[in-house]
């Protein structure tokens, strides 16, 4: 069924229920970055396949919205669907609830499912469509009712984070959220985000494509949890875990009837950013809203952790080096393309101890396609590698030790004048963030200029953060902190860096229709000097593969720069090199040279 089938039925239900609008958002009843295949209810219906928009069905309309990322990609996957793209942040492009309320005629209904919408979404719409008396229907999956060949939910089995891998045991995670709860004054803590629950009881899953997340709910009372859980998935290992700190197993569903079932008298602490609209709004109970706990807890990754993914990020290194190597000495030889090389990647990856999967689908980019900010290719899209032009790859791992993201942009044979510069001027803007000294408080937000200065430059930007939080097996995309010059409140990412979290500096130069271009290395924020101006913080840079130097024009460096970049392929060579064969090691030496 073609996408614009898919609107008509969609418009014909709507009709029969009632509705004026119907809004399907990219969630599942998690606020989960990522979603399973049975929650891609937003690609179902408007064909985009974007992991970050919104889509809005009128009775004679349609809109995305979505960011920069997804400009080029949005308008190309709408085309004949009869949704128009509607750019987030640019120009006069207005809201989702502004447009709403201004097309949807007074008296009228705007309908979504409640479970995916999260509960500061819900209440946005209700402060927008309210004093239009625009009436709101929450309780209809509509998606579902015209998706006749929906996946099923996961039913894949769960496994255990030993402490050798998590570095604190389930029993102090609780008693560390259970202070937390004293101080907001809750008897009570209802989390809805998998990575929350995951990390509070050292579990991990499978039904999340790379993440491995366990679909879930908690509730954490002062001496048990209720967790709502398909109960086939969890081994005697977890079970007896479970049983030594009082988790109870309950249906993954009854979460939304027992809630109505608190006793009104009790305090529930929840997070309007992790929660979803319906569970909210079957809460009985006075509530307090703050950032989950665990949220922060975990963006501080314990030492345990720390050497854990510093380990993790060695073994992605030889993978990525390997890969490198393969790539740039045999695409002019044998047929590859970007689908081939993306499997080629993962296969070296599988090959090192530890491995689980992949961390997110890999983005592997050549030519124009790699200026779709996260292009990823399908069997329709897949091209071959060709010389003349940049191949851009952003991928990770996750192993046991911990989740990787690296972004590498190869070389292949060469390419213009103009095109080097503007790579030098992407690895400058990478290396400048990375060997920032700060003091303690600063945000992301103060720090990201030092890495779009260099773009900036040029008169150019690009239209997303320049970094991010990264979990332990958990989400890829972690709050509470990032690197971006502007805040988005949904994004989750205001908070100071703090010791021990591990984060992203990915900066790039996109020429829709040309090429793309990112160079991403993840690090470790690290206490340094202490003195009368206060506790001055840095960077430990943890990932290690080589930076294409048929890509860098030394003249468009400074000296110091080129120092630091020396320097860094020394240490790459050291770290990498005594793991690869004697030609890939031969090979390495070459482009890991000082310039």
């Amino acid at each position: 069924m073609s996408t614009a089938k898919r609107v008509e039925k969609l418009r014909a239900l709507m009709a029969e229920k009632g509705m004026d609008a119907y809004v399907v958002p990219t969630a599942d009843f998690h606020q989960s970055e990522y979603v399973g295949e049975h929650f891609k209810a937003r690609k179902f219906i408007s064909g985009f396949s974007g992991s970050y928009g919104t889509a809005v069905i009128t009775k004679d309309d349609g809109g995305l919205w979505t960011d920069g990322r997804y400009f080029f990609q949005a308008t190309n996957e709408l085309e004949g669907s009869g949704i128009r793209l509607m750019k987030m942040f640019v120009g006069d492009t207005p809201s989702v609830t502004e447009f709403l309320a201004d097309v949807v005629p007074e008296g009228g209904t705007v309908g979504f499912d409640g479970r995916v919408m999260s509960m500061g979404e819900g209440e946005e719409f209700e402060e927008a469509l309210t004093p239009k008396n625009i009436k709101i229907n929450y309780s209809e999956d509509l998606i579902d009712e015209i998706w006749e060949d929906r996946p099923p939910l996961s039913e894949k089995p769960a496994f255990f984070l030993e402490e050798k891998y998590s570095g604190e045991s389930t029993a102090s995670k609780l008693a560390r959220v259970r202070e937390k709860m004293k101080e907001a004054g809750a008897d009570i803590h209802i989390i809805a985000s998998l990575d929350d629950t995951c990390w509070l009881l050292n579990v991990r899953g499978d039904d999340i494509e790379f993440f491995p997340l366990l679909l879930s709910y908690s509730i954490v009372t002062m001496d048990s949890v209720e967790l709502y859980v398909d109960e086939r998935k969890l081994n005697d290992q977890i079970l007896a875990e479970f049983a030594k700190n009082n988790v109870h197993i309950h249906p993954y569903n009854d979460i939304y009837e027992d809630v109505k079932k608190l006793d009104p008298s009790l305090t529930a602490m929840i997070d309007p950013m992790k929660m979803n609209y319906a569970l909210f709004k079957n809460i009985p109970c006075k509530t307090v809203e703050a950032a989950n706990p665990e949220i922060l807890m975990k963006a501080m990754k314990n030492p345990v952790e720390l050497e854990n993914i510093k380990e993790a990020h060695i073994k992605d290194g030889i993978a990525i080096t390997k890969f490198m190597y393969w790539v740039k000495t045999r695409f002019d030889k044998e047929k590859i393309t970007e689908l081939s090389a993306a499997d080629k990647l993962t296969s070296l990856r599988a090959a090192q101890d530890g491995y689980i999967r992949d961390s997110f689908e890999p983005l592997c980019a050549f030519a124009d396609h790699a200026a779709m900010m996260h292009y990823s290719p399908s069997p329709e899209s897949d091209v071959e590698l060709k010389e003349g032009a940049f191949f851009l790859n952003d991928t990770g791992g996750g192993y046991y030790q911990g989740s990787t993201d690296i972004t590498r942009t190869f070389v292949l044979g060469s390419v213009d004048q103009q095109m080097k510069k503007y790579f030098t001027a992407v690895v400058r803007a990478m290396m400048r963030l990375s060997r920032a000294r700060f003091l303690y408080g600063c945000y992301g937000y103060n720090l990201d200029i030092l890495a779009r200065g260099p773009i900036w430059d040029l008169d150019l930007d690009f239209q997303c953060g320049t970094g991010h939080g990264v979990g332990y097996l958990g989400n890829v995309h972690e709050p509470p902190t990032g690197f971006r010059w502007y805040i988005v409140p949904s994004k989750n990412e205001h908070h100071q860096l703090e010791e021990g979290m591990v984060i992203t500096d990915e900066p790039g130069i996109y020429e829709d229709g040309q090429f793309g271009i990112r160079i991403e290395n993840e690090f470790i924020v690290r206490k340094g000097v202490q003195n009368k101006y206060g506790q001055f913080m840095y960077f430990e840079t943890i990932t290690f593969a080589p930076i294409d130097l048929d890509g860098i024009d030394p003249e468009e460096m400074s000296k110091d720069e080129r120092e630091w970049l020396n320097n860094y392929h020394k240490d790459v060579y050291e770290k990498i090199g005594p793991h690869l064969t004697d030609e890939e090691r031969e090979w390495l030496k070459e482009y890991t040279r000082a310039i």
